[in-house]
């Protein structure tokens, strides 16, 4: 948690001046009768009410810096529960849903290009199909240490709709094989199955092919 360092580092000089202003006003208070009692009252009111104001403005300025970095932190969250990491073997269910609709799983990462380039083609493709039970995952091979600096940023600058996760998982020689036999682990690659078919691409696609892979799958 946030600590306010200036509150710490004025308390002790606000302490030498309050300490400061008490003797002197117990030297004033032998010879209020001299300057008068008045003018010794207004004169403690105003050092007391400006110690006051100036401890107010230091726990005020702590306050909003704790609530931004609050603020920071669960926007950051937010952000990374929006794109969750998996092992393989907490990823593999999105591989073998049986029920009526047809997934296009991509596996992509921010630096590879021909990936970049065809992403936009399985937006378009997952908004235009969305009425007929066509879901598009886009499954980002990143790094997890970058997922912060590149991959949400990333989905950010191109306002990508469909579902992202991030796959981390090390034992690649043994999950690549799951996903399927004739993959050689290159990426672009793409699985669209549905409850009765499966078919597995390597390589990336323009618009015109990937719409006519799918419409086989919807004939």
């Amino acid at each position: 948690m946030y600590k306010c360092k200036l509150f710490f580092q004025l308390q002790k000089p606000l302490n030498k001046i309050l300490m400061h202003f008490r003797l002197r006003y117990v030297k004033v208070l032998f010879s209020y009768f001299n300057i008068g009692y008045f003018r010794f009252l207004k004169t403690l009111m105003l050092k007391t009410f400006q110690y006051i104001f100036l401890l107010l403005l230091v726990l005020v300025s702590c306050k909003e810096k704790n609530e931004s970095q609050e603020e920071s932190f669960v926007a950051t969250i937010e952000k990374e529960q929006a794109v969750p990491v998996y092992d393989f073997e907490g990823f593999e269910p999105y591989l073998q849903k049986e029920n009526d609709t047809l997934y296009i799983v991509n596996f992509w990462a921010t630096w590879c290009k021909p990936c970049v380039k065809e992403l936009p083609y399985f937006e378009s493709i997952g908004e235009e199909f969305a009425d007929q039970k066509v879901e598009v995952l886009l499954v980002s091979l990143d790094f997890p240490e970058k997922l912060e600096s590149h991959v949400l940023p990333f989905i950010e600058k191109h306002q990508l709709k469909s579902q992202v996760v991030l796959l981390d998982d090390v034992d690649s020689n043994t999950w690549i094989p799951k996903v399927d036999e004739s993959w050689s682990g290159a990426i672009p690659a793409t699985l669209i199955y549905s409850r009765n078919e499966r078919k597995f691409y390597e390589g990336s696609f323009t618009y015109d092919e990937l719409l006519t892979e799918l419409n086989t799958f919807l004939q």
